[in-house]
């Protein structure tokens, strides 16, 4: 299902990132106290009643600042452009600026549905100033308090008001987006891939979907590839802001059944490339990340080791990523590619039996049991698998609070040497025995 996206914009301190906070609060990441993995908070996913949207926290808009004028106005502008519902935030203990003017002025131009927020209402001043807020004429207008938490049901019932509730067509196809930062060559190692030897192009047109869908078969299974480069906008001025290319690749992960991130091997990793990667754990997707433009590359074999060391090294959230080397431009092994993404996609389907899993929990838990702690000591009941697509295991215990990171990661890695879980995130779900809902 395609999400909508919301953005929150307004003059600097009126009380955004607040607000961002609160309302992405049900959506604490998985992996953020995993080492090796940076998270930009200008990006955040809301989950509210049946409906779930993309947020974007955008920089302070001030007409005072010179500073300001090219790259925050850019990003405001991209924001918008992007955004189905625009939160337009003032600060309600300070009362209206030439700021908020100068932002109004921009939202008019966007015929996107406008809500005015009017944030920090808890103040004392805020009462002598409420009604000063009409003058800027929208319709919409919503008193919250990001500090106390008032405010959000209400706030929160109007921005999904119109969302549509349109689940996908059933598709059995294997969709894999191509994901990564710009300029590392993804169209071409997507145009690489649709004329390989043994890759036959469909004749039915891809359809645009906030990126560039193509139906392709390969040894006679059909595939959907999605390139989020087809997402450019007009003018370069857009691609200069790096971190929006984040939400063109949230938007095709969503809808995808694997990643394929790309690294250029001449620039290396920066930690923009740590950000994408981020979001594709984070939704649960297997991943496999391709090292492009390996032709450029002299001493391969000795350069490949240094690449897969920092590779490791800068990816530690996801060791199981397997990587492929390859070119583009030349199209030299490019036919590593499709196996490993048919791999780590059937991978992230794989059941395992009750009873292998618990005799290798088991096993797992007698070799090293855990420390006790204030006299208690974790004990493991039973473990069954819940779900696929991202594996997912339920793990019965007697008390989940004793559970420590280390010894949930320990867990995860004998479970991973017992079943190939290679390119696929897994998720355990640890429960007090008796506890219902798994």
């Amino acid at each position: 299902m395609r999400k909508n996206v919301v953005a929150l914009l307004g003059r600097p301190n009126v009380g955004k990132s607040t607000i961002f906070n609160r309302l992405v609060k049900k959506n604490v990441s998985i992996i953020e106290d995993t080492p090796g993995i940076t998270r930009d908070r200008i990006y955040g996913t809301v989950n509210y009643n049946d409906f779930m949207f993309h947020l974007i926290d955008t920089g302070g808009i001030d007409v005072d600042n010179a500073i300001f004028n090219n790259e925050i106005k850019v990003q405001a502008e991209l924001a918008i452009d992007e955004a189905d519902v625009i939160l337009f935030v003032v600060d309600g203990k300070e009362g209206l600026t030439a700021n908020d003017h100068e932002v109004k002025k921009m939202l008019r131009k966007s015929n996107k549905k406008v809500i005015l927020v009017i944030n920090k209402i808890d103040s004392k001043e805020y009462k002598s100033h409420m009604y000063d807020f009409y003058e800027l004429g929208f319709d919409n207008i919503y008193p919250v308090s990001g500090e106390q938490n008032m405010g959000f049901t209400d706030l929160l019932n109007e921005i999904t008001k119109d969302f549509k509730k349109v689940e996908e067509k059933e598709d059995n196809k294997i969709k894999f987006s191509v994901i990564g930062r710009p300029n590392v060559g993804k169209s071409s190692l997507v145009n690489a891939l649709l004329n390989e030897e043994r890759v036959i192009v469909s004749d039915v047109a891809g359809t645009t979907r906030d990126a560039i869908d193509t139906d392709f078969t390969y040894n006679e299974e059909v595939f959907t590839v999605i390139d989020t480069a087809g997402m450019r906008k007009k003018g370069k001025v857009y691609e200069s802001i790096e971190r929006y290319s984040l939400l063109r690749s949230m938007k095709a992960i969503d809808r995808c059944n694997v990643c394929v991130l790309v690294i250029n091997a001449e620039e290396g990793i920066i930690e923009h490339d740590k950000h994408i990667a981020g979001y594709a754990i984070e939704a649960g997707k297997p991943i496999v990340i391709v090292v492009n433009k390996w032709d450029l590359i002299d001493n391969k074999d000795e350069n490949m080791k240094k690449f897969i060391k920092d590779i490791r090294n800068n990816f530690q959230f996801m060791p199981y990523a397997p990587i492929v080397f390859l070119s583009s431009l030349t199209k030299k092994r490019i036919h590593t590619l499709m196996p490993e993404i048919i791999k780590v996609y059937n991978n992230s389907k794989k059941e395992i039996a009750t009873s292998l899993l618990n005799n290798v929990i088991r096993e797992a838990y007698e070799l090293n049991i855990p420390p006790s702690y204030k006299g208690k000591r974790l004990k493991i009941y039973f473990v069954n698998q819940a779900n696929n697509c991202p594996p997912t295991f339920n793990i019965s215990v007697n008390n989940k609070g004793l559970v420590h990171f280390s010894y949930e990661r320990y867990l995860e890695n004998k479970i991973r040497e017992s079943f190939d879980f290679e390119g696929t995130p897994i998720v355990l779900q640890f429960k007090n025995r008796g506890e219902e809902n798994y």
